[in-house]
């Protein structure tokens, strides 16, 4: 069929991709350039170790509370107008924690940030969805998307350590403002609105008792050290958490339109490429905040050279990205998707025998950190095309949903587990090295050492500090190798007519919209 595009059409679609792409390209800045900055936040803001979880998990638990819901808002009041709002919302939200003086308001900054963030990114998609209609152009559109998402995720780091070095760490913030001013400016000008009349009532109960179980559970186990985990108030918050899930899970099965349609999980394609989605936000993206502490902490690195560190276990995920694609045509996600997660695994394993090495230095961490990032690269395209592509197209969205949910989820709670590894690590080495120490003076110096608070002369210090991140890089490593031999029985071995029909459908070159490609 002749495109009916107009060069007209054409130009206001391609400046309206610009102003999409540099949404997506915000996004994942703000979430690969914050790890660097860490260190520099302990220092100047006095925060300590679970404030700098919550800096980061503030963020991504409050994107997982928006996720659902601004797709239904978006149909509802209209796409480019909800568009509009959540790059404002994300520009003011930005100039917030630029602005910060106190940990506390950064946190709350943060909180506000990742939730204009999430809406943000999922208008995108549903931008670019209405925007682009035809095959060819929609497919460019969504490769162009995908690109400059990745983009931003893989070069994070190396801004953030660059504007630290040149600058000051709020300007990783205060950058955002003027990009935002420009996504702004174009979106306005040139995304058509759009609506659905049909669009679903919101599922305001599954939003909440999601949002309770995880935040319950990730701040039990942050805080769980200092309450003790078989106290009586991290039991009660445990048990927050869990009542919560079965509340989500029976508000989700008796939803008329459920943003969790759990019967999904009956397909073995979908269910595998789930896991997946957990494997990587278990250990590859967790590991991002914890290893400029230990670049800068334990081996004493610069901001700019942790970027560049940080670059290198990030970079394969945008090269590989073909190798992927081909490795899932040719044999399917059973194949793509535990292959992946094991390389992510023996390149974590890897890291830890760096990391135990005599003379532990980036370059011993070198080969690990290279073999994640190829792992990540392998394994991040097939899990995105085969949530949606095991689906039927009507229920493509509620899919994607739960992949960008699960990653999100698993990203937020990992983030917490790594940290109180690491913490417990440090302690474990201070205690044998001072037996009889009070306990919490203990705990109090386990987290002043693991947030990276220690002097280069203090050679205890970066001992527990290097045992504590190998602790944390054995539970990354041992925990995605397992996931991926779950994914192997997820999967399952086909029947040889299942098989046949395993791959993705290609049928007309059209890019299905799946918002998780450019999500850790």
């Amino acid at each position: 069929m002749a495109s009916t595009t107009t060069p007209s059409d054409a130009r206001r679609n391609s400046i309206a991709l610009v102003a999409v792409c540099l949404a997506s390209l915000m996004f994942g800045l703000e979430i690969s350039s914050v790890p660097v900055i860490l260190p520099a936040l302990e220092k100047i803001l006095r925060a300590d170790f679970k404030d700098l979880q919550w800096i980061m998990n503030a963020y991504t638990i409050a994107c997982t509370t928006v996720l659902m819901a601004t797709g239904t808002l978006a149909d509802r009041f209209g796409r480019r107008r909800v568009f509009l709002l959540c790059i404002a919302a994300f520009g003011a939200t930005s100039l917030l924690c630029g602005v910060a003086t106190d940990v506390t308001v950064l946190i709350a900054g943060r909180f506000l940030q990742g939730m204009a963030g999430g809406a943000m990114l999922i208008c995108t998609v549903a931008v670019l969805s209405h925007q682009f209609r035809e095959g060819a152009e929609r497919s460019r559109a969504f490769v162009a998307w995908g690109v400059i998402s990745g983009i931003g995720l893989g070069f994070g780091p190396l801004v953030g350590g660059l504007i630290v070095a040149v600058s000051s760490w709020q300007w990783v913030f205060l950058i955002q403002v003027p990009l935002a001013a420009v996504a702004f400016l174009l979106a306005w000008a040139y995304v058509r609105e759009s609506r659905d009349p049909h669009a679903e009532r919101l599922d305001l109960a599954g939003i909440v008792t999601l949002s309770v179980a995880v935040f319950a559970l990730t701040y039990a186990i942050t805080q769980g050290p200092d309450l003790g985990f078989a106290s009586p108030a991290a039991l009660a918050i445990f048990a927050v958490s869990l009542v919560a899930f079965a509340a989500f899970v029976v508000v989700e099965q008796r939803h008329a339109h459920p943003m969790f349609d759990f019967s999904v999980f009956r397909i073995r394609r979908f269910a595998g490429a789930i896991v997946g989605c957990v494997g990587m936000n278990f250990s590859y993206w967790p590991l991002m905040i914890y290893l400029p502490i230990y670049f800068q902490g334990a081996l004493g690195y610069d901001s700019t050279t942790v970027g560049l560190f940080l670059l290198v276990y990030t970079l394969p995920f945008l090269v590989m990205t073909p190798l992927a694609e081909h490795l899932l045509q040719r044999y399917g996600a059973r194949v793509a998707v535990p292959l992946g997660l094991a390389t992510i695994g023996t390149g974590f394993l890897l890291m830890f025998l760096g990391s135990t090495a005599d003379q532990a230095s980036g370059w011993t961490l070198l080969p690990g950190i290279l073999l994640a990032g190829v792992g990540i690269g392998l394994t991040n395209s097939p899990v995105t095309n085969t949530t949606t592509a095991s689906v039927s197209g009507d229920r493509a969205g509620m899919a994607s949903g739960i992949d960008i949910s699960a990653r999100l989820i698993a990203l937020a709670i990992n983030i917490a587990v790594m940290g109180l590894l690491l913490q417990e690590g440090v302690r474990a080495r201070l205690a044998a090295a001072g037996p009889g120490t009070d306990p919490a003076q203990l705990r109090a110096a386990a987290e002043r050492v693991a947030a990276g608070h220690l002097e280069a002369s203090d050679l205890l210090a970066r001992a527990a500090l290097a045992q504590g991140f190998g602790w944390a890089l054995l539970y990354g490593g041992l925990g995605v190798l397992a996931l991926a031999a779950l994914s192997v029985v997820v999967f399952g071995v086909p029947h040889r007519r299942a098989a046949a029909s395993a791959k993705p459908p290609v049928a007309d070159g059209t890019a299905r919209p799946n918002a998780a490609s450019c999500t850790p």
